[in-house]
């Protein structure tokens, strides 16, 4: 008879939020605003305290790496330095500067949050987290980090490296959208113990860069852990500010938490584009008011369902008289698309077709959805 195996005496990860005693949040914030006063990274945002600048390098940030954001922010604040800029200017004109972002409902709310802000505060943004709230396209994170980094307001942010930090700190095992709620009160405690700290607790700003006050620095200070340090999947536990107090790292499980559900399925979609010629110049539509990607420009396009292209060929065109010039994938939520082109030349406009013949040069000055940019960039190089 086999002997059982002695129960292992390494405590599990729990599996809910054990709300941590004031002292160790305490000790928490020091040591966040300490560490961030030599490790923040020097990004243009973190120079001005200017809330429609915060605002927007928040709403940029959103699913969008760092070093992609630089230059649009930095490009967007030179054509639209102010909300009154922004609340005038024409869609086209935004959807330009935000081509290559994606989710372009962003840049739209962007804009009706200045109109709301010049027709009802006078075209100053406003300091009241409820007012910032209520602003089109801000939700709770948005909110509480305009807040915070351009007023020192004591309100958390919890976005996906925030939660992730939390997570490994409270060794939690279960998803922490389950328990977010209990996050966000972690969060809430965090920056407003670091607010009734010291100003000096912060140490000395580094590089130039301007903060508010503690609040701002201790919700920034969270969010760079979880970018630079407490990383998805190789947490530098050892460079970790946290460390000696982190419940997953005591267990040796940091990279293994925090516990996620598996991921959406990718569902693939094929598209067929036609490229129309005519001498230097292509045939484009713009997508209507009510659809996806609504303003910007594409080729003509129809879905196959089964990834053949039709029999009958593409409007009109029999499939003989197409000649394919090329693929682009691009992914975008939980959809893989897959566009096909063909071209054809052609004399004059196709009739229901709707649009206007441009050369490249002019579909370089306008908005274009991103798998037919991706076109335009092969056409470019090879000259086609």
């Amino acid at each position: 008879m086999s002997r059982a195996s002695p129960p292992s005496r390494r405590p599990s990860p729990a599996a809910a939020v054990t709300p941590p005693p004031a002292p160790r949040v305490r000790a928490w914030a020091r040591a966040l605003l300490a560490w961030f006063a030599v490790a923040a990274r020097d990004l243009p945002w973190r120079h001005t305290l200017d809330p429609y600048s915060v605002h927007l390098s928040e709403i940029m940030l959103q699913q969008t790496q760092v070093k992609t954001v630089i230059p649009y922010w930095e490009r967007w604040l030179q054509s639209l330095p102010t909300v009154g800029h922004l609340a005038g200017a024409p869609p086209d004109r935004l959807i330009k500067l935000w081509e290559g972002l994606g989710y372009y409902t962003r840049v739209r709310n962007l804009q009706r949050a200045a109109c709301v802000i010049q027709a009802e505060h006078g075209g100053v943004f406003p300091q009241a987290y409820e007012a910032i709230l209520a602003l089109p396209g801000i939700g709770r994170y948005t909110a509480g980090a305009i807040a915070s980094i351009a007023f020192n307001k004591p309100y958390p942010v919890l976005d996906g490296n925030v939660s992730r930090v939390l997570a490994r700190l409270l060794a939690l095992r279960v998803d922490p959208r389950t328990v977010s709620e209990e996050l966000w009160t972690v969060a809430a405690r965090l920056v407003a113990t670091a607010g009734r700290l010291p100003a000096g607790a912060a140490g000395r700003e580094q590089k130039g860069m301007v903060f508010s006050g503690n609040c701002s620095r201790l919700n920034q200070s969270l969010m760079e852990l979880g970018a630079l340090v407490c990383t998805p999947h190789h947490p530098q536990c050892g460079v970790c500010p946290l460390a000696g107090s982190c419940a997953a790292r005591a267990l040796g499980c940091a990279a293994e938490l925090p516990v996620r559900d598996r991921k959406t399925t990718l569902t693939r979609r094929f598209f067929f584009g036609l490229l129309l010629v005519c001498e230097d110049k292509y045939w484009v539509r713009e997508r209507p008011a009510g659809q996806v990607n609504a303003g910007f420009w594409e080729f003509p396009n129809i879905e196959a369902l089964d990834g053949e292209l039709p029999t009958n060929g593409l409007f009109g065109f029999p499939a003989r008289e197409l000649d394919r010039v090329g693929q682009v994938r691009h992914s975008i939520t939980r959809y893989q698309n897959t566009v096909t082109f063909y071209r054809a030349a052609v004399s004059q406009v196709v009739p229901g077709l709707g649009g206007r013949w441009c050369t490249l040069s002019e579909l370089s000055q306008l908005p274009v959805a991103t798998a037919h940019r991706k076109m335009l960039a092969q056409l470019r190089e090879s000259g086609i």
